[in-house]
């Protein structure tokens, strides 16, 4: 049956390129700017930001974003993510 041997060769193919795709874990810093839009970054990448009105919709956004930086720099180039910290500065107020 025609129908059949097509889906059986596109699930198939399917299949092949999933098993090829390579699984990435990388950090993601979230944060809320004053319009109340989430900003995301993925800091192993120069200048990999993206937005979204919810948090879902700006992670799927980096997603794309991600998956460009991807293509253009080889992992190995990385920038090595480290962690993230909270200072405390004074600033003593010149008014």
């Amino acid at each position: 049956m025609k129908i059949s041997n097509d889906i059986s060769y596109g699930i198939i193919q399917h299949l092949s390129y999933i098993s090829r795709m390579k699984t990435y874990h990388l950090p993601v810093v979230v944060e809320v700017d004053e319009d109340g839009y989430f900003i995301v970054s993925c800091p192993a990448y120069k200048g990999c930001h993206s937005y979204g009105k919810t948090i879902d919709e700006a992670l799927e956004n980096l997603k794309e974003v991600v998956a460009i930086c991807i293509e253009e720099q080889p992992s190995e180039d990385l920038n090595k993510f480290v962690g993230i910290r909270e200072m405390e500065f004074k600033v003593s107020s010149l008014a």
